[in-house]
Formats: C-alpha cells, sequence, structure tokens
C-alpha cells in the first residue's frame, strides 16, 4: 500500500498543479467563466477581493501549492482538503452542464463536470487517509482516562 499512496498523489496532483500554473499564466482566460460562483463567494467570504481576475489567481495559486504538497507527501491531508475545498467552486462554475444549449458542449461540459467529481472523491480518500495510524480523533479519546 504505501508505494500505491506514493504513486497515486503524484498523479492526483498533476492535474491541479499543471491547470494551476495555466491559471496563474492567464487569468483572464478564466475569469469570466468563473465571476458568477468567484463573486458569490467573494461575498460571504471576509477578506476575499471583489475581483474575478484575482479570484481566479487565488484559485490557482492554492492549486499549484497545494497539488505540489500533495505531490510531495508534505501535509498531504491539508492539502487533498483544500484542493477539494477549491475544486468545488471550480466545478460549479467551468462545468454546468445543465447551463448548455448546444448538445455536444452540453455533453463535453457533463464530462468534465463529472470527471471533477471523481477527482473530488480521490481528494476525499486523500484527506482521509492517515497512513496507517490511528486519526487524531481516536488517539485524543485513548489519551483522555475513561471514567
Amino acid at each position: 500500500m504505501p508505494v500505491l499512496r506514493r504513486l497515486a498523489r503524484p498523479l492526483l496532483a498533476s492535474a491541479f498543479v499543471t491547470s494551476g500554473v495555466q491559471t496563474l499564466q492567464h487569468p483572464e482566460a478564466v475569469a469570466p467563466m468563473a465571476e458568477r460562483v468567484a463573486l458569490a463567494i467573494a461575498d460571504h467570504v471576509p477578506g476575499l477581493p471583489h475581483d474575478a481576475v484575482a479570484l481566479v489567481r487565488v484559485n490557482g495559486a492554492v492549486h499549484v501549492g497545494a497539488g505540489v504538497l500533495l505531490a510531495l507527501g508534505a501535509f498531504p491531508r491539508l492539502a487533498a482538503l483544500a484542493l477539494a475545498g477549491s475544486l468545488v467552486p471550480t466545478t460549479l462554475a467551468g462545468h454546468a452542464y445543465w447551463q448548455e444549449d448546444d448538445p455536444a458542449k452540453r455533453m463535453q461540459q457533463r464530462i468534465h463536470f463529472f470527471k471533477n467529481l471523481s477527482m473530488l472523491g480521490g481528494l476525499l480518500i486523500a484527506a482521509a487517509d492517515t497512513a496507517g495510524r490511528p486519526s487524531l480523533g481516536y488517539r485524543a479519546k485513548q489519551a483522555v482516562p475513561a471514567r
């Protein structure tokens, strides 16, 4: 299992690192599509800029940073959670297939939507993976004496 874990994390992370780099280089290409979702999030999260291009850059930076951490196995659970959290708005903004009128575009967006859901599942598994060690919750329960 350790060999599989060491191989799976970089494979999962690779999609985020490559797309994050592309987004950081050309945020204006993605900003119009992301604007509706990004600005709605900015309305509810204090401190976030109310600018779609800046928010797209932040998302790209999260993808690169957390993707690299996940690939290297550094803070893999935290990195996977960060990627999972950023993947939800990315998917809703970029692959809203239900809004497409053209059947071919609708099918393409549906494929990307469900691909992202599959990646979300992989990230959730990675976030829950304790590498064979007991979870923090379990260790906390063991540390408190029973009454």
